[in-house]
């Protein structure tokens, strides 16, 4: 389970890198919805650290 969460988190940041890619590269003037976009992604790589920190608690708990 520590492995595989950690994989995860890995997994969650090249798809978060992803996405911030293909919105630069299809345009670099402000849109909102491109802000969005790359505010979930980061929210998501979030989700995935406290999903880490919260199984390696429970573990070494």
């Amino acid at each position: 389970m520590l492995f595989g969460t950690a994989v995860l988190v890995i997994i969650v940041e090249l798809l978060n890198s992803a996405l911030e890619a293909v919105v630069d590269r299809i345009g670099l003037e402000f849109h909102p919805l491109s802000g969005s976009a790359k505010d979930m992604g980061s929210a998501a790589v979030l989700v995935s650290l406290l999903l880490m920190a919260g199984v390696w608690l429970c573990i070494l708990l």
